[in-house]
């Protein structure tokens, strides 16, 4: 006798929504499928497939996310996918979302450290979507700052009244793990910061994928308790700062290991911690991190346009260096689609800028990497990609003299510049040694893109694959195992 499959309760909650929306079950399952290809997915869900989730069978993957956010935008609140009756899974839309509040904003990046330090490799295989960029810059660009951030305690003398008009007692440690609710300290904000610069060397040195995953389990276990923890204004500015600098780290660390749509992810959440510390320049520079890697991915046309909401959203308030670095950004967007006068324009105002700082001048933790060298590597990468071989080689040498040896990957990156530029002034020679020394420092690199410039310069290779330079030049690869 064979058993019967287990009975399934019909979908109240699904039933109720769709009448509330509107919704025909064909209609409901076309907006699942355009969402879907918002995000890099190919759907195929049908009026049918409407009826089967109706009838209490749970959608798979990351379609109750997709769902919720459906009708979140038709009816105009917050829903999630339990509200709709379904099981929940990995926030694949609401990592692109630019929350209404602080603590919605807490509640989506809190969501995507949690989901990201446990086992779901399927987070880090979400594709990046260029759609998903335009939302989240506009709200920034054109949103209000946050009028308060504090929980539960004011900053010594400020005049916000205690909520209920009652102090707040914090409670007390209970162990050596920190709770929510409990208080910040100055002493935990300038611990976040030193780890920050702790994991933004080991990124420069050894790559991303060196202590990606332990970055994030801090963000985790530290960083999102505290968010959740007592603090008043002054602090909780300070410590969304720096959970947004941690934030972004992780963000470049996903991007460097190719897990791009996990980046972009967490830059767009970046972007909305950056508001609540109210700090525009930061926001910027955000902005510039996903316009870096919109050009790395081939989207000039949305990297400019991510430059230019950089630009106008700090205005001229933002230091020459910041000034430089947002022109920068705006180049190698230029570059990538071929277009010389803007390019060559966006590097001008960017040199200028540079050449405008004075010692002295009061430049912002994050930006202090950009000086000559980081300028000459950005005029490298730009005429590297307008074909302008020569320029390309006399910048990135000039990179190369200045660049610190601690910024190994960015070394990579510019010593490729340099052999592709080789190749095209035809010196072959130069350009496979200058490939081979590339391929060495990848090898001991965890950074997706080190080998992906290795082998951009290798296709390159391809139309001299039978000269003697390239036969050295894979003998000394494959030497490296």
């Amino acid at each position: 006798m064979t058993e019967r499959p287990p009975q399934r309760t019909p979908n109240r909650q699904l039933a109720a929504l769709i009448a509330e929306a509107g919704f025909s079950n064909a209609g409901l399952a076309r907006r699942v499928d355009q969402l879907g290809l918002e995000h890099g997915l190919d759907l195929r869900y049908d009026k049918t497939s409407v009826t089967r989730w109706l009838r209490g069978q749970q959608p798979r993957g990351t379609t109750p996310a997709l769902i919720a956010e459906v009708f979140t935008r038709r009816l105009g609140r917050r829903l999630s996918a339990q509200d709709l009756g379904l099981d929940a899974c990995a926030p694949v839309y609401a990592g692109l979302e630019f929350a209404a509040s602080p603590e919605e904003a807490v509640d989506i990046v809190g969501g995507l450290w949690r989901k990201d330090s446990g086992s779901h490799a399927e987070l880090r295989k979400i594709a990046f979507t260029p759609a998903g960029l335009v939302v989240p810059s506009r709200d920034w660009l054109i949103g209000r700052a946050d009028e308060r951030v504090g929980r539960g305690e004011a900053d010594p003398g400020h005049s916000r009244v205690p909520i209920q008009g009652r102090p707040v007692v914090p409670r007390q440690r209970q162990g050596p793990e920190r709770g929510p609710g409990q208080r910040v300290t100055s002493g935990d904000i300038a611990a976040l910061r030193a780890v920050g610069e702790l994991f933004r060397a080991l990124d420069h040195a050894y790559g991303g994928g060196h202590a990606r995953q332990a970055l994030v389990r801090y963000l985790e276990h530290e960083a999102e308790p505290m968010l959740r923890g007592t603090y008043g204004e002054q602090a909780g500015r300070r410590l969304f700062a720096a959970a947004a600098d941690l934030t972004r780290l992780a963000g470049w660390t996903s991007y460097d290991i190719a897990a791009h749509g996990l980046a972009q992810r967490y830059y767009v959440q970046a972007l909305r911690l950056s508001q609540a510390a109210g700090d525009r320049a930061y926001g910027s520079y955000v902005l510039v991190t996903m316009s870096r890697q919109a050009v790395y991915l081939g989207h000039g046309r949305e990297a400019v346009q991510l430059a230019r909401v950089a630009q106008q959203g700090v205005g001229s308030s933002a230091s020459p260096v910041v000034q430089a670095l947002l022109y920068s950004a705006e180049a190698r967007g230029h570059g990538v689609l071929g277009e010389v006068r803007a390019c060559t324009a966006s590097l001008v105002r960017a040199e200028r800028s540079l050449e405008a700082a004075r010692p002295g001048d009061e430049v912002p933790h994050w930006a202090r990497f950009f000086d000559e060298a980081q300028l000459a590597d950005e005029f490298g990468h730009s005429y590297r990609d307008l074909q302008q071989y020569r320029a390309a080689a006399q910048y990135a040498e000039r990179s190369l003299q200045l660049r610190a040896p601690a910024f190994a990957r960015s070394r990579l990156f510019c010593r490729v510049v340099l052999a592709t530029a080789r190749l095209g002034l035809g010196e072959l020679e130069q350009a496979c040694q200058l490939g081979a020394e590339a391929a060495q420092a990848a090898g001991e690199m965890r950074s997706a893109r080190a080998h992906e410039y290795v082998r951009d310069f290798e296709r390159r290779l391809e139309p001299y694959r039978d000269a003697a330079p390239v036969r050295g030049y894979r003998d000394k690869v494959a030497a490296l195992g």
